[in-house]
């Protein structure tokens, strides 16, 4: 070891990152993430080997068709791979415009912003909906009063978008998909500016809000909305898929917030809403104005995605029906699953160390099935989290479940 290392590891044991490894190594929380040699989808490569992959969030796998990747070399060729600079300062590039014509079309709104990814939507909305900005002396707004209240089981990029807001002061929240909750909170709200920001589909439980009761109980108190609608966008809408009633509501909702990771399979995000609001974002979010977004042709693949999967609905409404029948299979064997039969589906098995050890036992028999365990849900309340992707063959599922039949034999879940 060179002294350079010993300093290196001085300083690590100081600052308390050497004692977490130590300890989440001896406490089985340690995890190394794979490292995938081909494309992430229903078969992935690993150290050698394939496993059948149930953590795909891209369960369209619209991000490995040919014709898309087709259309993506085309747009590289033309555009580039990246901005080149903020769009502030040097413009915006035309994939990016279509791309937010085209999310406005979908969402109903007049004017729409990409991101990067998701998160950085989420961070730069609460950003620019929370600050006092000056331009000038007369080019001003003030911002700093704006009490923002969220669904306690939101995701963690929007409780870290309102890091700097204290608790109690101008951070608050309701219970998980509760409306009378929610009407309690603004009723001690009265005579303030409000933003009330949930999800459509939370990826933790595959539970899926009553939006539009929680729209109601914002437009009665005058307070805006903000749906995260990352895990629901272009799966549910339509009048013959489940949850026809709470998706048509989104349209009610003042901003719409879309991951183009889920359904559309390739990262970044956008938010959608009235068109000074937007228009104000540009500079007021940061998260646009002072970094990079989506690659062009990134940009430009999404739109042709969304396209697709609007002109051919048969590909959602297959997806659905395999993963009502996936879902349906597991409560016949007696798995306790969650409650809201979306494409989601959480299968409970309980203590942190039984779960972490059916995992493991899945890779060995050739399964990437992924677990959430403490922190990520309270102790020993682990489970795993399934999504079918479309290009799971029915040998690939019927393996799951044999494969899952013996594990919970064993360990009595």
């Amino acid at each position: 070891m060179t002294i350079t290392d010993t300093r290196a590891d001085d300083v690590s044991e100081h600052w308390g990152f050497r004692r977490l490894v130590r300890d989440a190594e001896l406490h089985g929380y340690a995890y190394e993430p794979p490292v995938l040699d081909g494309a992430s989808g229903a078969v992935i490569q690993y150290d050698g080997r394939e496993l059948v992959n149930f953590a795909s969030c891209s369960f369209l796998a619209m991000h490995v068709r040919p014709d898309v990747g087709f259309h993506f070399a085309s747009a590289a060729a033309r555009y580039g791979l990246a901005t080149g600079g903020s769009r502030m300062i040097q413009g915006a590039v035309r994939p990016h415009v279509e791309l937010e014509a085209e999310l406005c079309r979908i969402t109903g709104k007049e004017r729409s912003l990409s991101f990067a990814s998701g998160m950085l939507a989420n961070v730069g909305f609460v950003h620019a909906m929370s600050r006092a900005a000056r331009l000038g002396r007369s080019v001003s707004i003030d911002n700093g009063d704006t009490v923002f209240v969220l669904d306690r089981e939101s995701h963690w990029s929007m409780w870290k978008a309102c890091d700097s807001l204290r608790y109690g002061e101008r951070l608050f929240s309701f219970a998980h998909n509760d409306p009378e909750s929610l009407d309690k909170v603004l009723d001690r709200l009265v005579g303030r500016r409000v933003v009330v920001m949930f999800e459509s589909v939370y990826s933790a439980d595959g539970s899926v809000a009553p939006v539009g009761a929680l729209i109601d109980v914002c437009e009665r108190h005058g307070a805006l909305s903000y749906v995260d609608d990352a895990n629901g966008f272009l799966v549910y809408g339509p009048p013959n898929r489940p949850f026809h009633e709470e998706f048509q509501a989104l349209r009610r909702v003042t901003f719409h917030m879309v991951s183009f990771s889920k359904s559309v399979g390739l990262e970044g995000g956008g938010i959608a809403g009235p068109r000074d609001f937007v228009y104000a974002f540009e500079g007021l979010a940061g998260t646009s104005s002072f970094t990079a977004t989506m690659q062009p042709p990134t940009a430009s693949a999404a739109t042709v995605i969304m396209k697709l999967i609007q002109e051919r609905p048969g590909i959602v409404d297959d997806f659905l029906a395999r993963s009502e029948k996936f879902r349906d299979h597991l409560v016949e064997l007696g798995c306790v699953v969650n409650e809201t039969p979306s494409y989601i589906t959480s299968v409970l098995i309980g203590e942190d160390d039984k779960a972490e050890a059916v995992r493991r036992e899945f890779a060995a028999k050739g399964f990437l099935v992924p677990v959430f365990r403490y922190p990520a849900v309270r102790r020993n309340r682990a489970g795993m989290r399934l999504m079918l992707n479309v290009e799971h063959s029915d040998e690939h599922i019927a393996r799951f479940f044999d494969v899952l039949a013996a594990l919970r034999n064993k360990h009595r879940f």
